[in-house]
């Protein structure tokens, strides 16, 4: 019987939640990070991947299964977040403004003004995950150009005055 903790985990993650490794487990996904990475490296040909129950059943994993828990632990180890979203799925307005990270007010103005695609079901608006993902690329491609350009101008203009040290 799963304890209580693990049932609102699993609630959380099937809810699209972004979630992190809780600390008392970061060293041991960092641990297992660093064993799925000497694997990598000390397996001269494609390994057959296998998961163990409690029970000791065994049952091998596909290797595009590896490779996601690879990448999920990756992800986790650094101590971010992560969300397992299915490509294809449509998103409420709440959950694709919570992976945008901003309001649902914020994000239906974007869905009015044109610039994230959306169809509503009834008077509610539903996002592909593939447009907001697209709209979120873009976002974040936008958002580095404006610095590099304000970088440049700084630099342009002189800049920051260089800080004394006491060297």
């Amino acid at each position: 019987m799963p304890s209580t903790a693990a049932v609102a985990f699993e609630e959380s993650v099937r809810r699209m939640n972004p979630v992190t490794a809780p600390q008392n487990q970061r060293e041991s996904v960092a641990a297992l990070l660093e064993l799925l990475k000497h694997v990598a490296t000390e397996q001269p040909e494609p390994a057959a991947y296998k998961l163990v129950s409690p029970t000791g059943e065994v049952t091998e994993i596909p290797e595009s299964v590896f490779l996601l828990l690879e990448r999920i632990i990756e992800v986790l180890a650094r101590g971010d977040a992560i969300t397992v979203v299915p490509v294809g799925k449509e998103l409420t307005t709440q959950q694709a403004a919570n992976i945008l990270n901003v309001s649902r007010q914020y994000l239906v103005r974007l869905l009015d003004d044109g610039r994230i695609p959306f169809r509503k079901t009834g008077t509610h608006r539903r996002v592909r995950m593939e447009d907001l993902l697209a709209f979120k690329r873009q976002r974040d491609r936008d958002r580095m150009a404006s610095l590099d350009d304000l970088s440049q101008l700084s630099q342009d203009f002189g800049g920051y005055e260089e800080i004394p040290t006491d060297d």
